[in-house]
């Protein structure tokens, strides 16, 4: 197979703009000439291996940092964007969207805030019946989505939280206590704070802070591993508030209220790492083969909690094995997303119906598994099982959810779920999409609607699967 071009101009003027150097003092330092440094910050040419090395000794970068992940993540992001009708006839080539987004990835990400506006604006003149003047007020991108796509972008891993995290859990592991005995005990003991039930006469939160009482109280209905992640999530707040809110200050999110939703979810990637220690996480999930089961018997935590976690394994130098994690409702709606590998998830819109994720509902408490090929060509094992979260007795409302997690199939040797699955002929692996507006598929029998850059071929005397026919 052959390797992957590394094109890094724009990371090159980063490294040489942070230490003052000029465009001849740099390309010296690295042994090479003005004007090929030159043609390697306009991407112009692929990094070779004498010049990553280069890096590595004399400036101390981890090349495992220098891939164009974001880059791909971008791309893939613009094409389904520009499948819009909007831009029918305009799309810009496959070069031209990688131009952009290596070489200006910050015009890239203003044009998909962009889209998702008019996106929105178009759906509350949909939903609300009401005047185009009315619409200008939904303009902006929601907090929620500003913030998910940051995530997104940062691979769902930050360093610095990761290692705090795991030295925390570190400490805690040598006081010989349980996990959430021990959390509780810290809380005591530092910020003289009790962690108790919460009122059984009251509506019940997850976790709520009463910092008059100096008490944190927690829903006894939810699981064990709920409970210690969110006394986790407490201390986060507590001790690292500092970092924190440098983490929001340096992401510049365009509104408060995105900041606000960002910081819980940097508390709660903080408390997952304390949960899941990176390192012994990751040894474990190779020596166990990525078995979700045994995953969480050994961890204490929950089935969702390791699958969510294998796929933040993003650490520079010690990667895990890319997977793709998503959590999504009965309605379809993808409430969770992140993808280490090629797979892109839908923006907008339903997932594939052919994705064995919807399967899960019908079977409860198992794993299932697909080998499925997306149209790109690229193969996956794709894994998926349902969930329940309780918060409460008979009558209380119960969270339903179907977990889908997958890696590439070039993996799957180290995946035991893949152990007894014939991968050898072609017809194994089902053909899936991204979603039908972006997906050129033209024999799917479960399409919900037409590809966005097909023109449609309406034949009044026959009917196949679909009403229509694909040009």
């Amino acid at each position: 197979m052959r390797s992957r071009k590394l094109f890094i101009g724009r990371r090159l003027r980063d490294i040489r703009e942070t230490h003052a150097l000029t465009q001849a003092a740099f390309a010296e330092q690295l042994g090479l000439s003005t004007s090929y440094l030159n043609q390697l910050e306009n991407n112009h040419r692929h990094a070779s291996a004498p010049v990553l090395l280069a890096l590595a000794e004399r400036f101390s970068v981890d090349i495992a940092t220098l891939s164009d992940s974001e880059a791909d993540r971008l791309m893939a992001d613009m094409a389904e964007a520009l499948a819009d009708p909007l831009f029918s006839g305009q799309a810009p080539s496959h070069q031209d969207l990688q131009l952009v987004a290596r070489n200006a990835p910050s015009m890239a990400r203003a044009f998909l805030l962009a889209h998702q506006s008019l996106r929105r604006v178009s759906d509350e003149i949909v939903a609300l019946d009401t005047s185009l003047e009315h619409a200008g007020h939904a303009a902006e991108p929601t907090p929620w989505d500003e913030v998910r796509d940051h995530f997104h972008y940062i691979d769902n891993y930050v360093h610095s939280l990761d290692v705090a995290a795991e030295q925390f859990a570190a400490e805690l592991a040598s006081t010989g206590r349980p996990l959430d005995e021990a959390l509780r005990q810290r809380l005591l003991d530092l910020h003289g704070i009790t962690v108790l039930d919460a009122d059984e006469d009251k509506a019940r939160p997850l976790r709520h802070f009463d910092s008059a009482t100096r008490t944190l109280a927690l829903n006894p209905a939810a699981a064990l591993s709920t409970r210690t992640f969110q006394i986790a999530h407490q201390i986060a707040l507590l001790e690292h508030a500092e970092k924190l809110d440098q983490l929001v200050m340096e992401a510049e999110f365009r509104s408060a209220d995105a900041g606000a939703v960002a910081r819980v979810g940097f508390a709660n990637a903080f408390a997952g790492a304390t949960l899941l220690p990176y390192s012994l996480f990751a040894s474990k999930a190779h020596t166990l083969r990525h078995d979700l089961e045994r995953l969480a018997d050994f961890f204490g935590a929950s089935i969702e909690q390791v699958a969510h976690r294998l796929s933040t394994l993003q650490r520079p130098g010690a990667k895990g094995i890319p997977f793709f994690f998503a959590r999504v409702d009965q309605a379809g709606n993808i409430t969770k997303r992140h993808s280490a590998t090629r797979l892109r998830f839908a923006r907008f819109g339903s997932a594939c119906p052919l994705w064995n994720v919807h399967s899960a509902f019908e079977n409860p408490d198992r794993v299932i598994r697909q080998l499925a090929e997306t149209p790109d060509g690229v193969r996956y094992l794709c894994l998926a099982t349902a969930v329940n979260k309780r918060s409460g007795g008979f009558g209380d409302p119960v969270q339903r959810y179907a977990l889908s997690l997958g890696c590439e199939i070039r993996h799957a040797h180290d995946v035991i779920y893949a152990d007894d699955l014939d991968q050898r002929g072609g017809t194994a692996f089902e053909p899936i999409g991204i979603s039908c507006r972006i997906c050129e598929r033209t024999q799917c029998h479960q399409r919900a609607m037409p590809p966005m850059r097909r023109a449609l071929r309406i034949d009044t005397d026959s009917r196949g699967a679909i009403p229509y026919g694909l040009d």
